[in-house]
């Protein structure tokens, strides 16, 4: 072989090897950038569905929306014309308790405060779930919510 052809010879391989580290270092950094997209933040933020009530048999159907805003925690218990915007909402990242409360109204319509005490199980689950009591006005009962 000719130094003019080896010259060239080497030369491909030297770009094929800087080719393909190149490539490998996109592909992990493209990773990186996905598995970054896919946290979840903060644990309470999004949408939550279930039900609360005082016996097995009468059961009440709720959703409770809830964002993180980098200071607090925001959101409504059952979005719609008879919403509740929470008023109070605390996390105890120690024990992972919820404490949320808002004003909504009793079945009757007539203004009820609702106060809601749960813990956070399955925390590694993106369909955790909060349990607890739920306290609607006079009335007391139990809930589990499982976040969609």
């Amino acid at each position: 072989m000719m130094p003019e052809q080896e010259a060239r010879v080497g030369g491909n391989v030297h770009a094929k090897v800087i080719l393909r580290y190149g490539l490998l270092a996109c592909l992990a950094l493209g990773g990186l950038a996905l598995s970054a997209g896919a946290q979840e933040g903060h644990p309470l933020t999004g949408s939550w569905h279930g039900d609360w009530g005082t016996s097995p048999t009468q059961r009440t159907p709720v959703f409770i929306f809830m964002k993180w805003d980098s200071k607090n925690i925001a959101g409504k218990i059952n979005p719609g014309p008879k919403a509740a915007t929470l008023t109070v909402a605390t996390l105890d990242p120690s024990k992972w308790t919820v404490h949320l409360e808002g004003d909504g109204k009793d079945a009757t319509g007539n203004p009820a405060r609702i106060v809601i005490d749960g813990k956070l199980d399955d925390l590694g689950s993106y369909h955790r779930t909060i349990s607890g009591t739920w306290m609607q006005g006079a009335t007391k009962g139990d809930f589990k919510v499982t976040r969609d």
